[in-house]
């Protein structure tokens, strides 16, 4: 890709979800994930109705009013995009669409004061963007999406995951972006859902998981090249390679929909009492 066309390609994506992130997703996002936990922000007079475990005695006895401590939620927080750059994914618009949704959950994520990180992987970890705060970084990271040349075809999300578990002792939110036409991770997938907050998004164009009846097809396999005849002449083949995963931390998008609504749906549900 030209420098030009790589600069106005990564300009789209940025106003696109700039102004997605401005109006739709920064409260969602807030809403949806909690921080650490709760730190002492000041000092006020009591006022009846206040929890008596929050006044504090010390200050109290001092003045001889009641005082209370008051909290605030403490927000800065780990958020990490294992992206899923396989050849697979270079099918339709499957990679653009991925650049996209990592976009509007990195700067919705350094809106909130967060800082975010990226690992890009295929059948192993191609390349790892530490975690850091601030739009640039954010930026960079669309870039490295859209002009990574992987070394591999395939795909391995159990290596992914083990990989990011090795380095990553502290608890974090993570996004794992993929289509997941891959097995044998299912394991690593629930020994990370125990350790991290771990949300997967699903990336699908239907022309891959819906093969119609009524033909013979010769497909080839983008990651590994090799070519299979299916027959396919009796009824509907459906694809599901995500099977068994609870679904309350599972997104799933289709490069020919608006990925906002599920975004958005997702946000709210997490955000509920």
């Amino acid at each position: 890709m030209r420098s030009r066309e790589l600069t106005q390609k990564i300009r789209r994506i940025e106003i696109r979800t700039n102004k997605l992130v401005e109006e739709i997703f920064s409260g969602e996002y807030h809403s949806g994930f909690r921080g650490k936990g709760m730190e002492f922000d000041s000092i006020r007079q009591y006022i009846p109705g206040d929890d008596v475990r929050v006044i504090d005695w010390n200050v109290t006895a001092r003045y001889n009013k009641a005082f209370v401590k008051q909290f605030v939620e403490e927000r800065e927080m780990n958020i990490f995009l294992l992206i899923d750059l396989s050849r697979s994914n270079s099918f339709g618009r499957k990679k653009e669409l991925i650049a996209e949704i990592s976009a509007t959950l990195a700067l919705s994520a350094v809106r909130n004061n967060d800082r975010v990180g990226a690992i890009l992987f295929t059948e192993r970890v191609e390349q790892l963007l530490p975690s850091r705060s601030g739009k640039k970084h954010v930026l960079s990271i669309i870039e490295s999406i859209l002009t990574y040349e992987p070394q591999m075809t395939g795909t391995d999300i159990a290596n992914a995951l083990r990989y990011f578990n090795r380095i990553q002792k502290k608890r974090s939110v993570v996004f794992l972006i993929s289509d997941f036409m891959d097995d044998g991770y299912q394991k690593e997938l629930k020994a990370s859902g125990i350790r991290h907050d771990l949300i997967c998004i699903q990336v699908l164009d239907r022309a891959e998981e819906r093969i119609p009846a009524g033909a013979i097809f010769t497909f080839e396999d983008l990651e590994t090249g090799d070519t299979f005849v299916m027959d396919n002449l009796k009824e509907d083949f459906t694809i599901n390679p995500l099977t068994g995963f609870y679904k309350r931390n599972l997104i799933t998008i289709y490069t020919d929909e608006d990925y906002v609504k599920p975004l958005v749906k997702f946000f709210r549900s997490r955000g509920r009492p």
